[in-house]
């Protein structure tokens, strides 16, 4: 019996990064600079941006929302998957990690495409619904501090036209989902929030075990 879901060692997780998808090498070099940074788990791997970017194909999008920037690989890999006339809003409070992704941006010129806020997460997508957003935005990643992601997903799911998509990541929080003797706060959002999304008949959805879990919603 095949396992129900394979387990990558290095040598074919290195495979399926190499031959799996297609990242750009502007991508592979911020990802890099971004590796040999303090916190530098928190950027995407890039087989999950090979699958964000193809998903932003897919559903055609042109207009996103990234709720969590870092250094800016996912932006740029969303961003360059969005058509030329496109537009990513990106929510985060740092500019100084923001910066470091910036001249990439710039080198694979859709730093006009993104539209980086440095503000808290909630106020910018806030702004967004009372600007008269809401039921525009094709695809929103979520990728930010977890207490609050519970607030961020409502507000996507204002955001999100209907056929739209919401992502979002590190919902199975490297195994402390299933872990019991963990009561961290962040554990218990995510916890709550994947169980609210499975009962959610506003959406239809699949958690996917890519990078540390992904969860994508589609707005009926």
């Amino acid at each position: 019996m095949s396992p129900r879901t394979l387990t990558l060692d290095d040598r074919l997780y290195a495979y399926v990064t190499d031959t799996g998808g297609r990242e750009p090498e502007v991508g592979r070099r911020l990802r890099e600079k971004t590796a040999a940074m303090p916190m530098a788990g928190m950027q995407i791997a890039p087989d999950q941006g090979n699958a964000l970017a193809l998903l932003v194909e897919l559903i055609g999008a042109r207009r996103a929302v990234e709720v969590g920037t870092f250094t800016g690989y996912s932006a740029l890999r969303t961003a360059l998957a969005l058509p030329e006339d496109g537009e990513l809003v990106c929510c985060d409070v740092s500019d100084e990690w923001t910066s470091v992704g910036r001249p990439f941006w710039e080198e694979a010129g859709v730093a006009g495409r993104i539209d980086l806020r440095i503000a808290p997460a909630a106020e910018t997508l806030d702004g967004l619904i009372a600007g008269g957003w809401a039921g525009t935005v094709d695809f929103l990643f979520i990728d930010a501090d977890k207490p609050n992601y519970d607030a961020y997903y409502e507000r996507a799911l204002v955001l999100v036209r209907t056929g739209g998509l919401i992502a979002v990541d590190n919902v199975l929080w490297n195994g402390a989902v299933v872990d019991d003797s963990d009561q961290s706060a962040d554990t218990r959002a995510i916890r709550a929030l994947n169980t609210k999304i499975h009962g959610d008949r506003r959406v239809t959805m699949a958690l996917l075990p890519i990078g540390d879990g992904l969860t994508l919603a589609r707005k009926r």
